[in-house]
């Protein structure tokens, strides 16, 4: 696809066979484009038409509006609305001021037909992934499950609530290595990406918490340790040794999780100061003096 496709001239012409497409008025030009652009317009409507029976979550939509939004302001579509509402100069021509309206015009509905375009192309793509939830490695969907977590990760903004994402990125590894059993690859890698994913989770969360002084985060941490705990202490069994000796890894991780909570909560309880010292499960904080 040539990078100047969405040129000014080619996004009038395919809001025109939008037009067309949706039984609009037909326009009698032809342009060198028309190929390229009416099979972009056949896409469009079979994403429309094959768009799944889904429901299309609040966080999506929110971030679906926010990224129209973003666009609208960075393609200057208010500031071309303004100029189309507002009356030409009494010095200018009128015939001028006519074709500078019909430009603008044109240019508004060029524009909005591209958003469109990527409005209708995200709903099917949020279709998409919602059929890739139960998706492991493996999959031809499983690309796009890990695509859609990247994407929530994205729309987050704090870093609280990015922590908990992450750990419940972990649980939906976990679930995932329990089909993986019998192939040590598989199995061993996406207790990797579960390891991975909760070291994240559980930096950001303490990190919140020691900056905070709060422990709400370390509860968050405390909770997910718990019950991951138990899930991961399933995979033993039936387990073959290669497979038990990997899953104890990820074990003595939420051992070491739950040690560094517990005495980060220790800390902000004896009012110490945020700790400098960090490592992969976040702040290091020094002992209590009652405790030492």
């Amino acid at each position: 696809m040539d990078s100047d496709l969405f040129s000014r001239r080619r996004a009038a012409r395919f809001a025109q066979l939008l037009d067309e497409a949706n039984g609009g008025r037909r326009h009698h030009v032809r342009s060198r484009a028309d190929d390229r652009l009416t099979a972009l317009v056949g896409v469009g409507q079979r994403l429309v038409a094959a768009r799944p029976d889904v429901e299309v979550d609040a966080e999506f939509r929110t971030g679906l509006r926010a990224m129209l939004v973003a666009t609208a302001e960075r393609e200057g579509m208010g500031a071309a609305t303004a100029t189309a509402t507002t009356p030409a100069r009494t010095t200018e021509p009128a015939s001028r001021g006519s074709l500078l309206g019909a430009v603008t015009a044109r240019q508004i509905r060029a524009r909005g037909a591209i958003l469109v375009g990527i409005a209708a192309g995200a709903v099917a793509v949020s279709g998409i992934s919602a059929a890739s939830e139960d998706a492991v490695p493996g999959d031809a969907l499983y690309g796009m499950k890990r695509s859609t977590e990247r994407a929530q990760l994205a729309l987050t903004s704090s870093d609280l609530s990015r922590g908990q994402l992450f750990l419940d990125f972990a649980r939906t590894r976990l679930d995932e290595a329990g089909t993986l059993r019998g192939d040590l690859a598989e199995f061993s890698a996406v207790l990797d990406d579960m390891d991975a994913d909760t070291r994240q989770g559980v930096r950001l969360l303490t990190t919140t918490a020691a900056q905070r002084s709060d422990p709400a985060g370390l509860d968050a941490v405390n909770t997910f340790v718990t019950g991951q705990r138990k899930a991961v202490g399933g995979l033993l069994d039936g387990a073959s040794r290669a497979e038990r000796d990997r899953t104890r890894r990820s074990l003595a991780l939420l051992d070491a999780i739950r040690k560094r909570s517990d005495t980060l909560r220790a800390a902000i309880a004896c009012g110490l100061p945020a700790p400098v010292d960090s490592d992969a499960l976040g702040p290091a904080p020094a002992t209590c003096p009652s405790d030492r």
